[in-house]
């Protein structure tokens, strides 16, 4: 049998240990960068480090990442962060990691990685999901599990690595996702969270692994390589010797479970309750939502809240501010670093253009879908009503436009199904003015914007103040400072000019779905007759 939902009760009291100037460290690994925040029990951070994560892409489609490699990484950033913070690490009351959801990390019967952790941009598996959808599996498995398949789901890529590698398939003993990894570097105890089981193999209404769930895409045989699964914020171990002399952490430093960090960045932004929309805009267009029951379509993923009885239901595609940094990165990285090497940012030096551009009429869209988007793995970017005349801030103001416009996508599907009081807004891009002006524009309702640079990381640094006992409970951990949230309102005149152009942005969007395919086909290698030398 695969092990079952362990509930561990939350301490109610603060351990014996009794620092003079307490702290909480949490850790945010997403795809390519890995942090460790240090925060002050009242939630100031104190220090930051990042690190890094060049992915690994063997071939197309692959996307991985070499599990040693990324402990050492994190590792060095905790070392960092410890540092750098003023603090010792002996005033570290707990840890609590967070990371990129989906994707598979696993292990073998001796708890070594099984070959590199497959990341959450993966696509290996896009002809799997195609044929899932023309059969049955889909949809059986929104109405089981609450959601759709799709490329880089953990039972996607399990039933790909059962198709195509057996061998490895057959040795794994351990299904981690990426936080979890870091959980086993920590601790070396195996096991998740409720928000992270409930990425494939749980039933939608008992919010438990489900054998039924496995059967459906073929995976029974790994019922008990599903790890026993925690509350976010239990105290599950505590920093190992080894993990110490790596981190720099004191060995015996409590570890909480932790949770991913799309649930974990609406804690952070006080987003994950109720009626409040949670918005981040990052590598993904992330909009979540909590209710008390739980509510199936197709157009979301209802997973597991933190707490047992709440359900969080998030709308998401890879095609948020990814599109943004990669125009920078390949059209003005020179400018970029000259930028760096004068002590200035690029984003200061594109302001003024994009300022600019916004405030006159254009032609021109962008769909935001370089890495994926809500239209399936086939779509692709593009620009169109591109002219002579247009300069480099029109074409910025089209991104940054077409990322909220993607993010509207999602949000008109979940206002359809949930009544929505609040939306809060986060993400880097979200601390440019314009930006929230223009998504709160977008979706024609007030937004706030907290001024929190480290959103997932303080979700997780909560989870750790409970399981150290300096919070009885995240309902009771500190919230925002006065203050700290600004409220951007729409503007009727330009609500308006940019409802029409979204209406044509999704038109165009539906023209296109019919061509994607043959856009792809014209990339792939020409049929040819010739016979390869030996």
């Amino acid at each position: 049998m695969y092990p079952l939902f362990l509930h561990r009760p939350l301490p109610s009291a603060q351990p014996e240990l009794q620092p003079t100037m307490p702290s909480l460290l949490g850790i945010d690994s997403g795809l390519t960068v890995t942090k460790a925040v240090l925060f002050d029990v009242d939630g100031t951070p104190l220090s930051i480090a990042r690190r890094r994560l060049a992915p690994s892409m063997p071939r197309a489609r692959h996307v991985e990442r070499d599990l040693p490699t990324f402990w050492r990484a994190t590792a060095e950033a905790i070392s960092e962060a410890l540092s750098t913070g003023a603090r010792p690490a002996s005033d570290v009351l707990a840890v609590a990691p967070t990371a990129h959801g989906d994707g598979v990390y696993l292990l073998d019967a001796d708890r070594q990685p099984l070959g590199p952790g497959i990341l959450s941009l993966d696509s290996r598996a896009e002809d799997l999901i195609a044929a899932w959808r023309q059969g049955s599996v889909s949809s059986e498995a929104l109405a089981l599990s609450g959601q759709v398949p799709h490329a880089s789901a953990p039972s996607t890529l399990l039933a790909w690595l059962r198709q195509h590698q057996p061998e490895r398939f057959a040795r794994i003993a351990h299904v981690l996702a990426c936080k979890d990894w870091l959980r086993h570097c920590l601790t070396g105890t195996i096991g998740t969270d409720r928000t992270e089981a409930s990425t494939a193999f749980t039933d939608v209404r008992t919010q438990r692994y489900s054998d039924r769930v496995l059967a459906l895409f073929g995976l029974s045989a790994l019922s008990t390589a599903l790890p026993p699964v925690d509350h976010s914020a239990a105290l599950i171990g505590e920093i190992t010797p080894e993990a110490a002399a790596a981190t720099g952490l004191r060995p015996g430093t409590p570890v909480a479970a932790g949770l991913h960090d799309v649930t974990a960045s609406a804690l952070g932004i006080g987003a994950h309750v109720p009626g409040v929309l949670g918005v981040i805009a990052g590598t993904y267009s992330i909009n979540e939502i909590v209710s008390d029951s739980p509510r199936v379509d197709s157009g979301w993923f209802c997973r597991n809240a933190i707490e047992p009885g709440r359900w969080n239901s998030m709308a998401i595609s890879p095609a948020s501010t990814a599109n943004y940094d990669w125009f920078i990165d390949t059209l003005c990285a020179s400018e970029r670093d000259r930028a760096s090497q004068a002590g200035e940012t690029i984003h200061a030096r594109l302001d003024p253009e994009i300022e600019a551009a916004l405030q006159r009429d254009s032609t021109l869209l962008f769909h935001p879908y370089l890495f994926g988007s809500p239209h399936g793995e086939r779509a692709s970017a593009s620009f169109t009503g591109l002219h002579g005349w247009h300069e480099r801030g029109d074409l910025l103001r089209a991104v940054l436009e077409g990322v909220a416009f993607n993010h509207r996508t999602h949000i008109d599907a979940l206002r359809r199904g949930f009544q929505v009081r609040d939306v809060r807004l986060t993400g880097g891009v979200s601390r440019n003015p314009a930006f929230a002006q223009l998504f709160c524009d977008t979706i024609g309702l007030p937004v706030q914007v907290p001024d929190i640079d480290e959103a997932a990381a303080r979700g997780a640094a909560l989870c750790a103040g409970v399981a150290a006992g300096v919070y009885p409970s995240l309902q009771q951990a500190p919230p925002l400072a006065d203050g700290s949230v600004r409220l951007h309102r729409p503007d009727p005149h330009r609500q308006a000019r940019l409802e029409r152009r979204f209406e044509l942005f999704t038109r165009i969007a539906e023209t296109l779905r019919g061509h994607w395919s043959e856009l792809e086909a014209l990339g792939a290698p020409a049929a040819t007759d010739e016979t390869e030398p030996s």
